[in-house]
């Protein structure tokens, strides 16, 4: 696809796209995604969305009550512009960090981004010294807006000239106090073609040197036009919630452009556990919730004495939902979880199913506007019921910042994710494994998230993963990490029974053959299941 005159004045994000040679096929037939060739994602989500649905609805909610109307938003995000522009030297093109918790400044400060022209790195509040630093080097990150509650390890990073301007700390160059003095006055948003990079986004809960994913203005739309219009079905009225950071992108979508390009508004949470999540989703009356299915499953322990008759959609991702988990949801609320599979590289949801179209234990379709199809290693097409690995295709690419495993990810015009699936024979695509969660053991194939699922079903098991071992004889065998409920006792007898229970589940050859007990399991801050860290332990 040729790329369309660039704004970027620093040249820096389109120098360093793979070449077009290595990009996957994009899939922009489905109507709503014919976006011009000028595009400003920030502008689309704050400005058209004020002339659509008006300026006095609320936009941001806070945990306290406050609430940002949409003509408030806009304010401090053409202030926030402004100081970025006139003050800070940013120009169109240059990386700006943003790093704190989920609040209404984050994500104004991104929206300010966007509207400069400068490509936002939206990094997680909980990340060092050292991964702030890669990615700084990676992104040639020049300015960073940062939250001054976690400035210190920002600081020590040690950045060379990198430009930090902290926000809410209340010292003379807050970010705040320049913004309160720029001009009142609109900010024009830069007039970016909509393929100029709009958004790096950092892959998480991996090992080695971390990958950046480069997002055009139009991706960003794209993910709402897409997932959120034809499966999610927003309304102007609906307040979104959930428990992913901004600087995930599962959490960018669902809290910030999702519920803009509807016209909604959303709860930030700064703190955004099981236990915060149910006393806010019943006190702000959300409806559309986010999270993962860890959370969904602590939350079922405490969901007496809470109103969650606001609730309407609830989606999960960032890990495969078991069967399980989705039932029990089901029994005790009424609500049917919104299952969906999607990708730092694809920026969010491409696999999905709402409503009847929902089949526990599965993922979904693919999502409108988007293809998939299950490949072998060579990247032909397997039959249904036979697994293979997943590859799609759609409106977002992978496109990895100069990052030889770019030709890993893209092959044949199609992304691979790295997941193991089946597509059933009424079209559904069903979670088998990531393909490197695979346990071969004496020829059999165990998948360790089927037996992981079996475990959950053991009503003392609160969490539980599972992975290979190597064995002289049968070259891997499966462990379990289970986290027990309170009060269970850890001796033999209960690796006796849950033994037991999984070979009444499956077939025995999947049972574990040895269980581990932990206080609990290794995640990253977005509440991603970090199995290399127990294959380290392995």
């Amino acid at each position: 696809m040729e790329l369309k005159t660039s704004a970027h004045a620093d040249t820096f994000p389109r120098d360093h796209l793979p070449p077009s040679e290595q990009w996957p096929e994009l899939i922009l037939d489905l109507p709503g995604l014919d976006y011009p060739e000028r595009l400003n994602c920030g502008h689309e989500l704050l400005d058209t969305t004020i002339a659509s649905f008006g300026p006095d609805r609320p936009a941001f909610r806070t945990g306290d009550g406050t609430v940002w109307t949409y003509a408030q938003l806009r304010e401090r995000v053409d202030r926030i512009a402004h100081v970025l522009t006139a003050e800070l030297g940013v120009v169109p093109g240059n990386r700006v960090l943003l790093r704190g918790p989920t609040t209404p400044w984050l994500a104004a400060c991104w929206l300010a981004v966007m509207k400069a022209g400068a490509v936002a790195v939206t990094v997680l509040a909980q990340q060092r010294t050292h991964e702030l630093a890669v990615i700084c080097d990676i992104a040639r990150i020049s300015h960073a807006l940062c939250d001054a509650r976690v400035l210190d390890d920002l600081e020590k990073a040690e950045v060379p000239g990198l430009r930090v301007t902290a926000y809410g700390g209340g010292a003379p160059g807050d970010l705040l106090h320049l913004a309160e003095r720029a001009p009142a006055g609109p900010f024009a948003a830069v007039d970016t073609s909509a393929d100029d990079v709009a958004l790096i986004a950092f892959t998480s809960g991996t090992t080695g040197r971390p990958k950046g994913c480069m997002h055009f203005h139009r991706d960003v739309l794209a993910i709402a036009d897409t997932f959120a219009r034809h499966v999610l079905k927003p309304t102007p009225d609906d307040v979104f919630a959930g428990s992913p950071p901004l600087g995930f992108t599962f959490g960018l979508g669902g809290l910030v452009v999702f519920p803009m390009r509807a016209g909604a508004s959303s709860l930030l949470l700064e703190q955004a556990g099981p236990k915060q999540l149910l006393p806010a989703l019943a006190e702000h009356r959300v409806s559309v919730l986010f999270t993962a299915p860890t959370a969904y499953r602590a939350m079922l322990e405490e969901l007496d004495g809470y109103d969650l008759s606001a609730l309407r959609r609830c989606v999960s991702a960032g890990e495969n939902l078991p069967a399980a988990t989705w039932r029990a949801w089901q029994q005790r609320t009424g609500l049917r979880i919104i299952n969906g599979i999607g990708a730092t590289e694809l920026l969010h949801i491409f696999v999905s199913a709402a409503d009847g179209d929902i089949r526990p234990g599965t993922t979904g379709r693919p999502v409108p506007g988007w293809q998939a199809r299950i490949v072998d290693a060579e990247g032909a097409p397997v039959p249904d019921g036979e697994p293979g690995l997943l590859a799609v295709r759609g409106p977002v690419g992978c496109r990895y910042l100069a990052d030889e495993r770019q030709r890993e990810y893209v092959r044949n015009g199609w992304n691979v994710t790295g997941d193991t699936y089946v597509r059933e024979a009424d079209g559904l695509f069903r979670y088998v494994a990531r393909a490197d969660d695979m346990i071969i053991s004496a020829g059999f194939n165990i998948a360790g998230p089927e037996v992981e699922d079996a475990l959950l079903r053991h009503p003392d098991v609160t969490e539980a993963a599972v992975v290979g071992r190597p064995d002289e004889t049968r070259g891997h065998i499966a462990v379990a990490y289970c986290v027990l409920r309170p009060g269970v006792p850890r001796g033999e007898a209960t690796v006796a029974l849950l033994r037991d229970f999984v070979k009444a589940e499956l077939v025995p050859y999947k049972c574990p053959r040895a269980i581990v007990f932990l206080d609990a399991l290794p995640r990253t801050p977005t509440g991603k299941l970090q199995r290399f860290r127990l294959r380290e332990l392995e």
